[in-house]
């Protein structure tokens, strides 16, 4: 969330950094709500001043032995049009966090404009492509005939999932513990398991919510129902679903929905950074580095058509996610580091890869700069992303309260940056085409082979 300071001491400079990712402040029902608040906040502080006053004369009055009913009367009418103030002044206050809480964070001044990836500019380009003397195969027919299952998969749960058996689950679950490891190990970070299950507030931390509710999976918990209302739930899932599968605005969504909901997390970026939501963090203990592996859950709306082959975009995959809680004035040195981290698992399993810096118009929702690492894939001829890793600079944190005691023992907004270290799924992806042979087997890097039992190769 934006400070509101900054809107009110600069609202169009703000409005014109916005219109740089696309987003059009709507700075008339800014004006509105700010004039309606200060008429509010201004009649307020009147009749505060004038209880007062008249408090006084009443204590004048009784001491002289005067009536004061006229003025008693007076001051209870005060105090009657003081709490229908302070309803409107609610009122007023809850629309403006509405307002807020649909604005995107500021770009940094170092992120480049654009409107699309089209205009991301590339930072580097690591490793070397490999060459191959046979037909290239992607990883959906190398990986059919080493354990992945797409059939069964449909099955079980629907479209966009997958299954893995064999070799193939233990290679997904061999990057999954080389990745951990490395980040723990190497980098410092702290492992910590989390929920898979966060409530609204959690998703609010973090800008999901309200925006992107469309893109999430929820659940309702404790509620008991008749079998015509479980139907009506079913059909009302089914209808939703097709609007998600799509692209279309979901208008149909769930009547279960209410305050016993619980979303399914999207990253773990949502569980792991509200672990500072509410709290006041001691300047000591700074910065703050967690590591975690958990699942990730999308529904996938608006990507209707995009990569409906293989394990590109799934409503279920894997991710090892890094969080810094920070000092604001590291910030944009941890998110160096944290990007290098990131790396270093590519340059390990020696995948070619390259770093761009996204635009303005592409960027998340609560970023102020993003940097995403995207691996090579060779069936592809091109590079897909594997990672994004941002500053949130101040905008999570004061959507949490999440803040921190200066030098001067004051309370001070911390910032936030994140990173996939990586997508497990993705990674497993770029080593099936990276290393696939021509017989249809793949090496396996050699970094992973003391988590494989020493095996070399997969083979059909």
């Amino acid at each position: 969330m934006l400070d509101i300071q900054t809107l009110r001491n600069d609202v169009n400079q703000v409005a014109a950094r916005l219109a740089t990712r696309g987003f059009v402040l709507d700075t008339a029902k800014f004006a509105q709500l700010e004039a309606g608040r200060k008429a509010i906040q201004t009649r307020t502080q009147e009749l505060q001043a004038k209880r007062n006053s008249s408090s006084k004369l009443i204590g004048q009055a009784k001491a002289k032995g005067e009536d004061t009913s006229a003025i008693m009367s007076e001051v209870a009418n005060f105090g009657d049009e003081l709490k229908q103030l302070e309803a409107q002044l609610e009122r007023v206050q809850h629309e403006l966090n509405t307002f807020l809480s649909v604005i995107p964070n500021t770009p940094h001044d170092s992120v480049p404009v654009g409107k699309s990836e089209t205009d991301n500019v590339e930072v580097r380009k690591v490793g070397t492509l490999p060459q191959f003397n046979f037909e290239v195969k992607d990883h959906v027919s190398i990986g059919e005939q080493l354990g992945l299952d797409f059939d069964t998969a449909a099955k079980i749960s629907g479209a966009r999932f997958s299954l893995l058996k064999g070799g193939l689950a233990r290679l997904h679950r061999a990057l999954v513990q080389f990745m951990l490891d490395t980040h723990i190990e190497q980098h410092g970070y702290t492992e910590v398991y989390v929920p898979y299950l966060v409530n609204a507030d959690s998703m609010r931390g973090t800008g999901q919510l309200p925006k992107f509710e469309s893109d999430l999976f929820s659940v309702n918990a404790g509620m008991v129902f008749s079998s015509e209302e479980l139907a009506q739930i079913e059909e009302d899932r089914k209808k939703e679903q097709e609007q998600r599968e799509k692209g279309l605005p979901v208008t149909h969504m769930l009547r279960t929905k209410g305050a016993n909901t619980f979303y399914l997390i999207p990253t773990a970026e949502v569980p792991v950074t509200n672990i500072v939501r509410d709290e006041i963090v001691p300047l000591e203990k700074l910065p703050m580095k967690f590591v975690a592996h958990t699942p990730c859950f999308r529904s996938e709306a608006g990507a209707y058509g995009r990569d409906t082959r293989g394990m590109i975009r799934q409503h279920q995959f894997d991710k090892v996610e890094l969080v810094q809680i920070v000092h604001p004035e590291k910030s944009y040195e941890g998110l160096e580091a944290l990007l290098g981290h990131a790396e270093v698992i590519l340059q390990k399993l020696g995948l070619p890869y390259r770093v761009v810096k996204l635009c303005t118009g592409d960027m998340g929702f609560s970023a102020a700069l993003t940097y995403d690492i995207e691996v090579w894939l060779p069936a592809q001829n091109t590079y897909r992303e594997i990672s994004s890793c941002s500053n949130f600079e101040a905008f999570q944190a004061r959507r949490m309260q999440a803040r921190f005691r200066n030098a001067q023992g004051k309370p001070e907004l911390l910032h936030t940056l994140n990173g996939s270290g990586l997508a497990v799924g993705r990674t497993l992806v770029a080593v099936l085409e990276n290393y696939q042979q021509a017989d249809g087997s793949v090496v396996i890097p050699e970094v992973l082979r003391p988590y494989m039992g020493g095996m070399e190769k997969l083979a059909p």
